[in-house]
C-alpha cells in the first residue's frame, strides 16, 4: 500500500516549520486530524472556527459563504494566534485558496507547512452527515469543494489521503514530521 501523503515540502532537506494548517474543505476532519497531530509533535492546536466573529458564525449558520472582506480579519487573528504561540503549532483551517494560505503565511510573519486533507465528496459528505453540533450546513459543502484550491508546486505543503482512519492518518504524519 502506497503512503497516503505527497510532500511537495519548499525546502525538503530542512526541518518543517513550526506553524502547521490542517486544510480542506468542511468534514474532513482537520479539528480531529489536527488536535491529534499537535498532540503526537508536543505542539498547541487552534481551531480556526474560534477565531470567527460571531457575523462569520451566522452566515455560515444561514448557509451563505463567507466572502474575502469577512475572511480577512478571521485569517489575520488567526495567524497572529499561530505566531505567538512559542514551539510547534497545528491549526485546522480550511485555506480553501491560495490567496487565504498567502495571507496566514504573510500574517504569521515565518514559513507556514499546509496539510490538505483529500477526501472523495462521498467520504467527506458521510462524515458531515454523521456530525451533531457543528454550525457548517451539508449544504455548504458543494461551494466548498468547488472553492478548493489544491496545493501548488511552490507552496509549502502535504496532500493527505483521508480515507484511512484518523488515528492512521495522524500516526503517518507525526512520523514524517517528527
Amino acid at each position: 500500500m502506497s503512503p497516503p501523503i505527497d510532500p511537495r515540502p519548499a525546502d525538503p532537506s530542512g526541518p518543517p516549520p513550526r506553524l502547521m494548517v490542517v486544510m480542506g474543505v468542511s468534514g474532513c476532519g482537520k479539528s480531529t486530524i489536527g488536535a491529534g497531530l499537535a498532540a503526537a509533535l508536543g505542539g498547541v492546536f487552534l481551531d480556526a472556527d474560534a477565531f470567527h466573529p460571531a457575523a462569520n458564525v451566522a452566515k455560515m449558520s444561514r448557509g451563505e459563504p463567507l466572502s474575502d472582506a469577512d475572511r480577512w480579519p478571521w485569517l489575520d487573528a488567526l495567524a497572529r494566534a499561530m505566531a505567538a504561540e512559542t514551539g510547534i503549532v497545528v491549526a485546522g483551517c480550511s485555506a480553501l485558496r491560495r490567496r487565504y494560505r498567502d495571507r496566514l503565511t504573510t500574517a504569521a510573519g515565518e514559513p507556514v507547512l499546509f496539510l490538505h486533507l483529500a477526501g472523495s465528496r462521498a467520504l467527506i459528505e458521510a462524515r458531515m452527515a454523521a456530525r451533531k453540533d457543528h454550525f457548517m450546513p451539508l449544504s455548504l459543502l458543494d461551494s466548498q469543494f468547488a472553492t478548493l484550491e489544491p496545493l501548488q508546486a511552490d507552496e509549502t505543503g502535504l496532500t493527505v489521503d483521508i480515507a484511512p482512519p484518523a488515528a492512521t492518518v495522524v500516526a503517518r504524519l507525526a512520523s514524517q514530521l517528527a
